[in-house]
């Protein structure tokens, strides 16, 4: 879809959008549908393009599902976001499917040692047992799996969540007050969440002086030489 919207840009005016921007806008855009039209922000343009792209720099830049809460909150920081914004972020966790390996070995049985719901844990369990072995998917939201919505943040009240990731950000007074407080205020949050939607797309923009503007997302404009 994002090549799909680059090859329409380039043949319109080729040379002035970037992938960058497009990923930005298609986050702005899907935030705008998935919610029904309650989650409205306008994105910034102007990024540039990385001139490369490792796969290896992927990860240890993302929070991981088995995160803890000071490590959210280092690696939030690290990006200029504050706890604010790490726990408004964390409410896209209303959408999406999520691999079973993501979080059966930390929050399963027989392990047990999580303080999920039981009866979500086993229905879980179910849904990611597998005669084959395959890795099975689940909704990240198992009530509005298909709306960004504040329910998000009910599921973790409810200890009906994923990730250790998820359940950390009851951890702390501070975090469990800013749960409390999106998901007894659902407009609130939606203004929240698109305003460190802006904020996050803010962080490391590259510019004309360290970057470029592909011509195809999947591919830097000339082979990158280290």
């Amino acid at each position: 879809m994002i090549d799909a919207a680059k090859a329409e840009l380039e043949a319109a005016c080729p040379g002035k959008v970037s992938c960058a921007d497009i990923v930005a806008f298609a986050a702005r855009d899907a935030s705008y549908f998935l919610s029904g039209g309650r989650i409205s922000f306008d994105m910034p343009a102007g990024r540039y393009d990385g001139n490369v792209s490792l796969a290896s720099e992927t990860l240890p830049n993302l929070p991981p599902p088995i995160a803890g809460l000071q490590q959210l909150q280092k690696m939030f920081a690290d990006k200029g976001l504050d706890a604010f914004d790490m726990v408004t972020l964390s409410g896209a966790h209303s959408i999406g499917r999520s691999h079973c390996s993501s979080f059966s070995r930390d929050r399963l049985p027989p392990s047990n040692t999580s303080d999920m719901n039981p009866a979500f844990a086993t229905q879980l369990k179910a849904n990611c047992t597998s005669p084959t072995g395959a890795d099975n998917t689940v909704a990240q939201d198992y009530k509005t799996p298909d709306q960004l919505d504040n329910q998000y943040y009910w599921n973790v009240i409810n200890h009906k969540v994923l990730f250790a990731s998820d359940a950390a950000l009851l951890k702390s007074g501070d975090t469990a007050g800013l749960v409390y407080a999106a998901a007894l205020f659902q407009q609130e949050w939606e203004d929240r969440f698109g305003k460190a939607m802006v904020k996050m797309g803010g962080v490391e923009v590259k510019t004309a002086a360290n970057g470029e503007i592909r011509k195809m997302c999947g591919y830097v404009n000339k082979p990158y030489s280290g």
